[in-house]
């Protein structure tokens, strides 16, 4: 089911009269494959809905049951059947996600509808622990495993400053030159331009 304004709207304003509660798991230390039990209690018997509400605010409809115990789940072809138990004791809607997976994350939420009006129960969180890991690390071909190198040693590395002075020595030599070659080419474009402005104002005064 997409997003409903209207639903979140009315979620905002928390028009409920029910306690929502959860069985003895702790729903804090959710695992993979565990079994997942949530009750509503409403002081209804006119019939409730279970819908979850995933982390990016979308809500998708689970299952409706109704006031004769009768339970009619999602017809989403995603969701495989029998991965959810539905069932109802008097005034008390209960919820099974047979077997937790990260597609099952989100706020779970029971509806009723009521003198026209939309009811929804505190949402109750069940998310599975974040895990965080911490990457090896690994001991380069020049480097060792607990040692630091100093960034600023007291004594320079005399191969180091003598590769630096080799490198100055290089750019001195071929630097020069071409500043040189390029001033003798800009000279003579300079002569090249004046002998034609000179040869081209003669012409004009022999036609004349």
């Amino acid at each position: 089911m997409d997003r409903s304004p209207a639903l979140l709207l009315l979620l905002a304003l928390g028009l409920c009269e029910y306690r929502h509660g959860l069985s003895p798991s702790d729903i804090s230390q959710l695992r993979v494959g565990q079994r997942l039990e949530l009750q509503c209690q409403t002081g209804k018997d006119s019939g409730a809905s279970w819908i979850r509400q995933d982390r990016s605010g979308a809500l998708h409809f689970i299952v409706f049951i109704s006031s004769m115990s009768r339970a009619t789940f999602s017809s989403d072809q995603r969701t495989p059947p029998g991965r959810f138990e539905a069932s109802r004791d008097k005034t008390n809607y209960h919820l099974v996600v047979r077997s937790f997976t990260p597609q099952d994350e989100g706020n779970y939420f029971c509806v009723t509808i009521f003198n026209q009006m939309l009811f929804f129960s505190p949402g109750q969180p069940a998310f599975l622990p974040v895990t965080t890991t911490v990457a090896p690390t690994r001991c380069g071909p020049t480097h060792k495993c607990g040692t630091t190198e100093d960034p600023n040693p007291k004594t320079p590395d005399p191969e180091r400053r003598t590769q630096e002075e080799l490198d100055f020595s290089c750019h001195i030599f071929i630097w020069i030159p071409l500043a040189g070659a390029c001033l003798l080419l800009l000279i003579a474009l300079v002569i090249t331009v004046v002998l034609c402005r000179r040869t081209r104002r003669r012409r004009c005064r022999c036609k004349r």
